[in-house]
């Protein structure tokens, strides 16, 4: 069930809440000290009751108050989700909000771009305002959890919550979702989510996903692990199964590795409805918190432990991760400084701008269309040039005081330019495009095509789109295209006969504005893509969404393109600029580390075009003679650098020899090869793009 089902029953806003910027490192003002005495003073005082009650979420059904007018102003829908809390022993509710792209769902909250589109900035500086954002505006609204950020994987480019994905790099996921995280914890709770290998929409209540050891630990897991390193509160478990037992209820991935592996310290919460089936299970995995009511905890759980089959002490350390994040971000100074009026404020805003201009990619710019300069007059084609289209309507949908579409972003700052506009009859779209200087199409996707329970059903263009492309680029040499969506898209149908493309993703309430800025120039394009972009989708493996078992293995993304020798339309990390970057000179530090030593990898980048523009760097690894079947080359780190005309930087990367390890299944553990390592630097993952040296590994 959708979360967004649950939003009419949920608990009534409180009172506007915040806290002294000085207490972000513990936003109580207590130490960790002082909150696990605090842990040990209070647990004995509770009794099994309300243990228990601490450990499911409660319904409360204000739809009649807020249709009677008996909600007070800014109190809006109530919460995703929210506990009850102990009065008697000052232990308070844990209180949630959605917010993948935005606080949800119809409060008038900041819209960011989507997840995809934040992780083609590949910024986790500006991802962390993000986050800082978002978390400011839950206090501000009363909650003190955020249910974000989205970090599983895209395994598939149809998977239907691609869009609030940061794609398909672990490495790039664990960045963004880390920076995220830190930045919503300087105000609230964070919760990154879905743990784990949630990665098919059509089946994700009853899929078993079915994952050996070293893919689960070297794929689905290693950007988790990240979020629980910068001390992320919560972890939402995931609908799917994972090798039998639901992911909810799977020790081993719950209480063996997340737990006691990583030594994670906050709690576990189920997702909305559906996400465990068995009350014991559950218990004894670790799951701590099942949300949004007691379907399965409450009088069950009760039972369980009266019959001995739940032992007391998983309740108490469940209650106790729950306490300990409770009392580290909920103060009694919980509700000071906070107001409801900064909330979508210009600041706001214009961070939601400048991501949107980041994330937008330039894909094409064959003759150098882009920027337009010196027309008089624009015709801009497609129904979606109109829309508002911010993504996703399911748990990630954010309903913004305003929202800038396209063709009115163009209009803005077009004043001095002729512009015309057609939905698509294919008719008078012709006419338009043939009379005018230039012609701009937006095409793409909606929440119709993907989104919260359902996959795409295909990659490319819906055909009514692809004839009015191919139409306005016969009879305009100036034919711009504008690419909507949450993954990649397909286009051999029409991608020879345009001259210019943008991916511009769903970019927010300030996406039109954004766009704008970057056809007409006052902004350089450098988003990245942060997933490969095929020819055809017979290039990729086949998208299993509607079997039960689903055998995840192999490679995908870029690494699937490297294996098979397969070349994609763009490649990971593909991006164009108004101006152009040149790499020389690549160095490294030592030819030979030990496997606890450390290398840095060095790399001169020149702006060699005639505008300013910034430009990311990506740095890759191989392994040479590897005894274990590898990808070609994984991404180690990436950085964005900023560069006038003529200006030259030099960039380091740092690579650890621990980095560079794979896991031994059958040993359990992380092992470092004593090989040849292979280096790439460059603008992309395309090999024959990048600057390569090597280095070996030998000895402690």
């Amino acid at each position: 069930m959708k979360r967004r089902e649950f939003i009419k029953t949920a608990g009534i806003i409180g009172a506007i809440s915040a806290i002294p910027q000085s207490l972000w490192s513990s936003l109580s003002g207590l130490s960790d000290q002082d909150i696990e005495s605090k842990i040990r003073e209070i647990l004995p005082q509770l009794s099994l009751d309300e243990k228990i009650s601490l450990m499911s979420g409660v319904l409360q059904n204000t739809l009649k108050e807020a249709l009677s007018g008996g909600l007070r102003k800014g109190q809006g829908h109530g919460y995703t989700g929210y506990t009850v809390g102990v009065e008697r022993l000052g232990i308070p509710q844990i209180k949630c909000l959605d917010g993948p792209r935005g606080v949800g769902f119809f409060y008038k909250t900041t819209c960011f771009p989507v997840g995809m589109a934040r992780a083609a900035t590949f910024d986790p500086a500006l991802e962390e305002k993000v986050g800082e954002v978002m978390g400011y505006e839950t206090r501000a609204l009363g909650a003190n959890m955020l249910l974000a950020p989205c970090i599983n994987l895209l395994w598939h480019p149809r998977w239907g919550r691609a869009q609030e994905s940061y794609g398909e790099d672990m490495l790039l996921l664990g960045a963004m979702g880390s920076a995220f995280v830190r930045g919503v914890q300087k105000h609230a709770m964070a919760c990154p989510k879905h743990f784990a290998v949630n990665n098919i929409e059509d089946t994700r209540m009853d899929v078993d996903a079915l994952v050996d050891e070293r893919t689960l630990r070297e794929v689905f897991l290693p950007h988790f692990q990240k979020c629980v390193e910068v001390k992320a509160a919560s972890i939402m478990s995931a609908y799917n199964h994972l090798n039998g037992p639901k992911a909810g209820q799977n020790k081993h991935l719950i209480r063996e590795i997340l737990k006691q592996e990583w030594g994670f310290d906050g709690f576990v919460v189920s997702d909305w409805g559906t996400a465990i089936d068995n009350t014991v299970e559950a218990a004894n995995a670790g799951l701590d918190l099942e949300m949004p009511s007691a379907k399965f905890y409450g009088e069950k759980l009760k039972s369980a432990v009266s019959e001995g089959k739940v032992p007391v002490s998983a309740i108490d350390e469940s209650v106790s991760r729950m306490l300990r994040q409770l009392f580290r971000f909920v103060g009694p100074d919980f509700e000071k400084g906070y107001t409801q009026e900064k909330i979508a404020c210009s600041e706001h805003t214009s961070i939601a701008r400048e991501v949107a201009r980041k994330s937008i990619v330039l894909l094409k710019n064959q003759g150098n269309i882009l920027p337009l300069k010196g027309i008089k007059s624009l015709a801009v084609l497609g129904k979606l040039a109109m829309e508002k289209n911010l993504g996703d309507r399911g748990s990630s949908m954010v309903t913004p005081p305003y929202a800038v579409s396209i063709l009115n972003g163009i209009k803005k700052k077009a004043t001095a330019i002729k512009v015309s506009y057609c939905s698509g009859f294919i008719p008078r779209s012709k006419m338009l495009a043939k009379n005018a200087d230039a012609v701009v199409v937006v095409a793409g996707l909606s929440h119709k095509d993907e989104g919260e329970g359902h996959d795409r059903k295909r990659m490319n263009l819906s055909e009514d789109q692809i004839e009015l492309i191919k139409t306005a680029a016969s009879v305009n040499k100036k034919c711009i295209v504008i690419l909507i969506g949450g993954s990649a898209i397909t286009m051999q149908e029409w991608i020879d006969d345009v001259p210019a493309l943008l991916m511009a993703w769903y970019p927010g309430m300030e996406g039109g504005n954004a766009v704008a800025e970057v056809i007409f120039g006052e902004v350089n394009p450098s988003g990245r893509l942060p997933i490969v972009f095929p020819k055809s989708e017979d290039h990729l493996f086949k998208f299993e969404n509607k079997e039960l078992k689903v055998r995840f293995q192999g490679f995908h993304g870029y690494r699937w393109f490297d294996a098979k020798g397969i070349e994609p339309l763009f490649p990971f990390g593909f991006g164009l600029s108004y101006t152009e970057f040149k790499y020389s000179n690549i160095r490294l530090s030592s030819k030979s580390i030990g496997k606890s030593g450390k290398i840095l990898v060095s790399v001169d980048i020149t702006n060699i075009g005639k505008v300013s523009g910034e430009e990311v760097a990506q740095i890759y690894v191989g392994y040479k003679g590897s005894k274990v079947e590898r990808p070609v080359k994984d991404l180690k780190g990436f950085q964005r650098v900023y560069l006038e005309p003529g200006e030259t930087k030099t960039l380091s990367f740092e690579l650890k020899a621990q980095e560079l390890a794979y896991y031994n299944a059958s040993a359990s553990r992380w092992d470092v090869e004593e090989i040849e390592y292979l280096v790439y630097v460059g603008p992309n993952s395309k090999k024959e793009n990048l600057l390569s040296d090597s280095f070996k590994v030998k000895g402690v």
